[in-house]
């Protein structure tokens, strides 16, 4: 008699200090990029992880299965750039085999879609996400401090024709720098079947440059948005999503994720586990716990499960709030790492953590 598959509601999240469930995992597969973008790496040159420290596809997927038994069941592919490691593909299939995962996802910079989206379809990938701060060709290049602009718009193109659906477009939101093109962005989304979410510029890391001048806040965008479509609806939905959604007077939906001037720590279900297996419990953590080191000891998946379980059941974490209450003091500005120090532990940056 064949075995059945198991049933996802057989098992139940496990819960942190504050009741939030363990539901939402953010896997990084790389601490490398192809882009040097200001808001996220601000140097050119970092301490990378060295090699022999990053996971295995196998290794991977076997962790991903202890947190898809407590609870996971949405999984996002992270980096760096994620398109850089090599065969990504076959880590999807087999992360596809787990049934408990019930949405497999990825965000990316765009650039090596045209070439890979094919086989990111075929592997099971259920849906992309696309980073575009700009559709201007020269704004790009002064972000990234790299060409690819017209690679990156080939790319949301090739996931149309390999059959992704529910594309998603992410454009970190930057007073001063492309705050004038909110309009351009959302209706490009509507051309090309995606929905916009904007994000609002965060002070994670080693992003030197950011000031709370640079955030332009969701009151803001929603305000320049309402006035050109003729109004702003926000959707009431069950969800713990980081983006708020919104309909249009026009029927398109946007979303908007504030967590500089209103952090949702409250419903936070994700937590990040790095390319070299240090699992983060908040984006702005200082640190992680590592799971590598027992993985690779040999440590029985009954007792990895315990200190996963554990781990979360201990989690007070309450970053963006903590953030925003040192901002009311005057010291958010403060609180960002200096280069010297990032050089020193790159899982400090969020290239090594993932966004």
């Amino acid at each position: 008699m064949m075995s059945q598959p198991p049933d996802p509601t057989s098992y139940p999240p496990v819960a942190d200090a504050y009741a939030r469930p363990l539901k939402s995992l953010r896997l990084s597969v790389t601490d490398r990029c192809n882009l040097r973008c200001n808001y996220c790496m601000p140097e050119e040159e970092y301490g990378w992880l060295p090699r022999d420290t990053i996971l295995s596809f196998e290794e991977i997927t076997a962790l991903t299965g202890l947190f898809t038994e407590l609870g996971v069941d949405k999984v996002r592919l992270t980096g760096g750039e994620p398109l850089l490691r090599r065969d990504l593909h076959s880590l999807i299939r087999m992360l596809r085999r787990n049934p408990l995962i019930q949405e497999l996802a990825l965000t990316t910079n765009g650039l090596l879609l045209p070439e890979q989206a094919p086989a990111l379809k075929e592997a099971g990938l259920d849906r992309i996400t696309v980073s575009l701060d700009t559709l201007r060709p020269d704004r790009f290049k002064a972000l990234t401090r790299r060409d690819g602009h017209e690679k990156v718009l080939e790319g949301i193109e090739a996931t149309r024709s390999a059959g992704f659906t529910g594309l998603k477009l992410d454009t970190v939101a930057i007073r001063g720098f492309n705050d004038d093109e909110l309009i351009d962005l959302i209706e490009y989304g509507k051309r090309v079947s995606a929905e916009v979410r904007f994000i609002e510029y965060m002070d994670v890391g080693g992003a030197t440059g950011w000031s709370m001048a640079k955030v332009l806040s969701r009151d803001a965008m929603l305000e320049a948005v309402g006035r050109w479509y003729g109004g702003v609806e926000p959707l009431h939905e069950q969800s713990s999503a980081p983006a708020q959604r919104y309909r249009l007077a026009d029927g398109t939906t946007i979303g908007i994720i504030a967590s500089t001037t209103a952090p949702f720590c409250a419903t936070c279900d994700r937590s990040r586990l790095t390319a070299d297996g240090l699992w983060y419990l908040c984006l702005y953590g200082k640190e992680g716990i590592d799971l590598r080191e027992p993985l690779r000891r040999g440590v029985s998946p009954l007792e990895m499960k315990s200190l996963i379980k554990i781990g979360w059941q201990r989690r007070r974490d309450r970053g963006a709030e903590e953030r925003k209450a040192l901002e009311r003091l005057g010291l958010r500005e403060e609180q960002l790492i200096e280069i010297r120090q990032l050089r020193l532990d790159p899982h400090l940056e969020m290239h090594a953590r993932g966004g």
